[in-house]
């Protein structure tokens, strides 16, 4: 079996691609590398059942030769930053629509049959059901949200007149090795550059599920393993929700600094296209098997020593 995996140096693409090759596939990476890092799959150099490419999903002509022979296609490559959307209002078109589209037309053009996509839970807005089902419809909060709702739509249309199946993954906030953004990458370096006073955006109550990665990537392959429809839709989340103050003061615990304030920004928002509550329903997932064993304060924990490693952390 041979795979393409876009984004394939990034956080979860990079432990995707390590859990295909344990599995035994052939794995060719096609990743930008603006946000992705060869460090993430160094300890697999060498390895000649990786292919690393350099290129971009918004280059057709790259996406066809890469493809070209594989089995499968698992698209995690994405402008993923809401904030810098709010004033590149074309960044989410350009890499998460039209990159998508490419993607689909090189697997039409090789024939290359399964469609595995990483999607989001941004895209059920300010979910007025909670825990959120697959079935619900919110209003749009964000254009990446927007963006990967219309990517599974596109994928989904795919499947309607083409030999396609399709497994779309909507994960929360997914933690662990390898993570370079998000609370516990900002919370570390603002108090690197301030260990007294820790800035919160909004007013720390916002409700998240933190996934680990090894329980987010176990669940996209048996998802797509289990998963018999022509258009699988799955959320990949936990049943147990953490604040986002509860992360700070885990964060502050793990660097051991005395007597850190924390400063709120106030509102129930960090900022806009934040939903400050996401509780995901995974009855779906789980009837095929799928439960989490990484807790999210273990993996919260775990995720900030990494980080204050990678960042050379030495102490106050």
């Amino acid at each position: 079996m041979r795979a393409l995996v876009t984004g394939g140096l990034g956080f979860i693409g990079s432990h995707l691609v390590d859990r295909l090759l344990a599995d035994g596939w052939e794995v060719a990476v096609l990743d930008n590398l603006l946000t992705g890092r060869r460090s993430n799959l160094a300890h697999r150099e060498g390895d000649r059942s990786l292919e690393l490419v350099e290129g971009d999903v918004r280059d057709l002509p790259t996406l066809e030769r890469c493809s070209k022979g594989c089995d499968a296609v698992f698209h995690l490559a994405a402008h993923a930053l809401m904030r810098v959307s709010l004033n590149d209002h074309r960044a989410d078109l350009e890499h998460n629509i039209v990159g998508t589209l490419n993607v689909l037309e090189s697997m039409a053009a090789n024939r290359v049959r399964d469609f595995v996509f990483a999607s989001t839970s941004a895209l059920y807005g300010e979910a007025k059901v909670v825990p959120t089902p697959e079935t619900y419809s919110g209003v749009q909060t964000s254009l990446y949200g927007a963006a990967k709702l219309l990517g599974e739509g596109y994928a989904s249309a795919f499947a309607e007149f083409s030999p396609l199946r399709v497994w779309a993954f909507r994960f929360g906030t997914v933690l662990g090795e390898r993570c370079r953004r998000g609370a516990i990458w900002d919370f570390t370096h603002k108090l690197m550059n301030d260990p007294r006073r820790l800035e919160v955006l909004g007013d720390g109550r916002q409700s998240k599920d933190y996934l680990s990665v090894s329980d987010c990537v176990d669940g996209i392959m048996l998802g797509y393993q289990k998963g018999g429809e022509r258009v699988n839709i799955f959320n990949l989340g936990l049943q147990e929700q953490t604040t986002v103050d509860r992360l700070a003061d885990i964060v502050i615990e793990e660097t051991g600094l005395p007597d850190v304030r924390k400063a709120y920004t106030g509102g129930a928002r960090g900022w806009v296209g934040d939903n400050p509550v996401v509780y995901l329903s995974t009855e779906r997932i789980r009837s095929l098997g799928w439960a989490p064993r990484v807790s999210p304060e273990d993996s919260i924990r775990a995720t900030a020593r990494w980080t204050l490693k990678e960042v050379g952390w030495k102490g106050r």
